[in-house]
């Protein structure tokens, strides 16, 4: 696993960002700004801690895929902590085997910090060797897309 960093300075307060960020208030925030990833990205479950959430999406293919994952953090307006443990495939949940294995217990966090009404997003992010470039392309275009919807 390799361990990436993304950052974001937002002009609105942590709570505003969290809430965008996860889609607590309105699930499309979170869809809006993972559309960078998969068009058609979003999550079944809840951001709770120690609550399973799959972040699922449709590929070309018409076929639903994703990561089963667990929230082993959420510090409300503040932390946030994603463990990623098993793939989506159609209807299936996969944890185990070897396409599971270079995936297993990598970590997704956020953190906000509020400074004078700006919040600081920081994402850490263990992925695999080959994900590394996918990540580095769109990670910054999502959190760019976080921003806007939260300056609005």
């Amino acid at each position: 696993m390799k361990k990436i960093q993304f950052k974001v300075s937002v002009n609105a307060p942590a709570s505003k960002v969290y809430n965008a960020m996860l889609g607590i208030d309105n699930k499309s925030t979170y869809e809006q700004w993972t559309a960078a990833f998969n068009a058609t990205s979003t999550f079944d479950g809840t951001w709770d801690k120690g609550s399973k959430i799959l972040f699922v999406g449709v590929d070309d293919k018409g076929e639903r895929g994703g990561m089963v994952s667990r929230i082993i953090e959420n510090i409300l307006d503040r932390f946030v902590s994603i463990q990623h443990y098993g793939l989506v495939k159609g209807d299936k949940e996969i944890t185990e085997g070897p396409e599971v294995e270079k995936w297993a217990n990598g970590l997704e966090n956020y953190t906000f910090e509020e400074r004078s009404g700006t919040t600081l997003v920081t994402v850490d992010l263990d992925t695999t060797e080959d994900f590394v470039d996918y990540m580095n392309n769109a990670y910054p275009k999502a959190l760019d897309k976080l921003k806007e919807i939260c300056e609005k």
